[in-house]
């Protein structure tokens, strides 16, 4: 979606212009990957293996960018756009990174622009498709209790997120920024048992309001969310105690897995402990 409005606002609106989108895949060798790489100037935690890609490439007949723009392209908060954040081409790498991808720019001033971003190819499988029945009998092997706080800026993730943990039996809480759900967190921290918490929350930065939090209830399960992958994204919250990370967008089965996990490892360390204390008051 950033590529295509991009693509869109660097056309001339009175010569007018087009915008061509293409799918399709390719064998890439090393020298083309490590080339692709290398124009990013950014460092991949591993190389790019060769082989086959699956890729899709934004085209547009714009205004194109020079050199100097094009190396700047993917820092956090450059932009040449004057309402502009500078998130968008930052927030794209970090999603193609988190898929092991790579990103191709071919640009010219006055000729156009070109991304073409490359994802590896996953070897042939057997699919099962699971039909309505499996699904159904898959949801109710675990249902959720307690109120799930959703704290993201995005009305669309919000709404989503909402009906997927309802369906798993959830409360749901939603704040659209951080004094929000700060607010929301007080209010409700008895009956609250998970936060899924946006990177990236306006007015009150989500490091602020993880540290409320933890403040009001120390050992609140938090669920970093973001579209950067989970290197880039938690590197400011190391110690911070984070449950666990989930990138965007995800899936029902993916946020149910993440949930069972820590919720159910809970209940058993519980168990434990209960236990313990029982055999420590019989013994006595």
């Amino acid at each position: 979606m950033n590529l295509i409005i991009n693509a869109s606002e660097a056309i001339d609106k009175k010569k007018g212009g087009i915008i061509s989108i293409s799918t399709g895949t390719m064998e890439c060798e090393r020298v083309y990957l490590d080339e692709a790489v290398e124009n990013l100037g950014k460092e991949f935690s591993h190389p790019l293996p060769e082989g086959s890609y699956v890729y899709f490439e934004v085209a547009d007949t714009g205004c194109g960018m020079d050199k100097e723009t094009v190396e700047k392209l993917f820092d956090p908060f450059f932009t040449t756009k004057s309402t502009g954040r500078g998130l968008g081409m930052s927030a794209v790498l970090g999603i193609v990174r988190g898929h092991n991808g790579v990103i191709k720019v071919n640009s010219e001033v006055g000729k156009g622009t070109t991304f073409k971003v490359l994802f590896p190819a996953n070897e042939l499988s057997e699919i099962h498709v699971m039909n309505p029945k499996e699904i159904l009998i898959e949801d109710k092997e675990w249902r959720g209790s307690g109120t799930v706080l959703i704290a993201d800026d995005e009305e669309t993730v919000r709404d989503v997120g909402k009906r997927m943990l309802e369906r798993m039996g959830f409360g749901v809480l939603t704040a659209s920024e951080g004094e929000e759900a700060i607010k929301l967190f007080r209010q409700h921290s008895s009956e609250i048992v998970c936060v899924l918490l946006d990177l990236t929350m306006p007015h009150t930065n989500s490091a602020e309001v993880l540290s409320e939090m933890r403040c009001l209830h120390p050992e609140i399960f938090v669920i970093l969310c973001s579209g950067f992958n989970e290197l880039d994204a938690t590197r400011e919250f190391i110690g911070m105690g984070l449950a666990t990370f989930i990138q965007k967008p995800y899936t029902t089965t993916v946020l149910r897995e993440k949930l069972k996990a820590i919720l159910l490892a809970k209940e058993n360390e519980e168990a434990l402990n209960g236990n313990s204390l029982i055999e420590q008051v019989i013994t006595e």
